[in-house]
């Protein structure tokens, strides 16, 4: 395999939704307008996805980055790693150049998919059952 290999529908799977629950844990999924999704990658047991948020958090609009980690094969299937890094923020109209700022800190060459929050945040709540 080379650099890695797009999987699956972005925005879907299990990786998905447990970074959904992720960032449920550390911000108001109401106040969250917009996600959008990158391709997930597959390389050496591992999955990788990145999606992009939008959060009104009163007049001022916030930009954050989601990543996370799923190990799918070997010793470690199921290790889940997640990060949520706020990448900007401004007034609440600036929403275009926020996320012109935060595409081009990810520096990926496939456009992310646009996913309605509640869909996204939908499938993390379906997951949160016993494990």
């Amino acid at each position: 395999m080379g650099a890695g290999v797009a999987v699956s529908e972005p925005g879907t799977g299990p990786g998905w939704s447990r970074l959904a629950g992720a960032v449920a844990a550390e911000m108001p999924a109401a106040e969250v307008d917009a996600v959008w999704v990158f391709s997930t990658l597959r390389h050496e047991g591992r999955e990788w996805g990145t999606a992009i948020l939008s959060r009104v958090d009163g007049e001022r609009r916030r930009i954050y980055t989601a990543r996370y980690m799923l190990q799918v094969k070997g010793k470690e299937r199921g290790k889940f790693e997640a990060t949520v890094q706020e990448v900007g923020r401004g007034p609440v109209e600036a929403l275009t150049q926020l996320l012109q700022d935060a595409q081009r800190r990810i520096d990926d060459e496939h456009p992310p998919l646009s996913v309605a929050p509640e869909q996204w945040f939908a499938a993390a709540a379906d997951d949160a059952g016993p494990r």
